[in-house]
């Protein structure tokens, strides 16, 4: 596997060692305290709803190394957090809109987004390094 943090070859063991999930995680975390300063009205829309999505991205990303045994189902997976990494950005660009982040933080947010998308794409098309017996 390449190790994305060094460009060179690594084992990878755990979900964990994964660039795409470190990143997934941290951005998770920063929508969560983000979401913190929502308003009370936005609780069971928008707040619910892009804590859930975008912790569903590390989820789908952690579903699919358990499950590389089988192609198949890893490149499923890895396309579920593609929507779910998808889904977030519609979020945040309704917290732009509605003036609850600043534009700064929305294109460091959606650019983070967009390498998660790029590293799950790699994957994908790579899905038989990964996918390899255990």
């Amino acid at each position: 596997m390449i190790d994305e943090d060094n460009k060179r070859t690594k084992r990878i063991n755990s979900v964990r060692d994964l660039e795409v999930y470190r990143l997934a995680i941290e951005t998770a975390m920063e929508i969560f305290e983000l979401s913190k300063n929502f308003p009370k009205e936005e609780k069971y829309s928008l707040t619910d709803q892009i804590r859930r999505s975008s912790r569903s991205v590390c989820t789908n990303i952690s579903e699919a190394w358990r499950k590389r045994k089988y192609k198949a189902v890893f490149i499923n997976k890895l396309s579920d957090s593609e929507q779910e990494a998808a889904e977030t950005q519609t979020w945040l660009e309704f917290a732009l809109k509605c003036d609850y982040i600043d534009g700064g933080i929305f294109k460091r947010l959606d650019d983070k987004y967009e390498h998660i998308f790029a590293m799950l794409i790699t994957m994908e098309r790579k899905a038989d390094a990964f996918c390899k017996q255990r």
